[in-house]
């Protein structure tokens, strides 16, 4: 009786594992997920050997980049509100 119950429980669990493996293949939108970004990352770079160069950057002296990077930095801080200037006349309002 064991062995008769047993033997079906096996099979119930191969069952279960063999129809739980039997899911659909992926559809062909699924398949390219992500083609369209990665095709406008190829499309948009100039020269792909660039990033394996390794040597530093010529061109440019130390005081300007430090420069350039200053006004980039502050580019992203809040901007002062601007000077709003009020009046009264006589006693309007109070």
């Amino acid at each position: 009786m064991i062995g008769f119950v047993l033997f079906w429980v096996v099979v119930g669990v191969v069952a279960v594992a063999l129809i739980s493996c039997a899911g659909p293949s992926p559809s062909r939108l699924e398949m390219d997920y992500g083609t369209s970004a990665k095709l406008a990352v190829v499309n948009q770079t100039l020269n792909p050997e660039a990033s394996k160069n390794l040597g530093p950057v010529t061109g440019m002296d130390g005081e300007a980049a430090e420069g350039i990077m200053e006004r980039y930095r502050e580019g992203f801080e809040k901007p002062t509100p601007p000077t709003t200037y009020s009046f009264t006349i006589g006693n309007i309002g109070k």
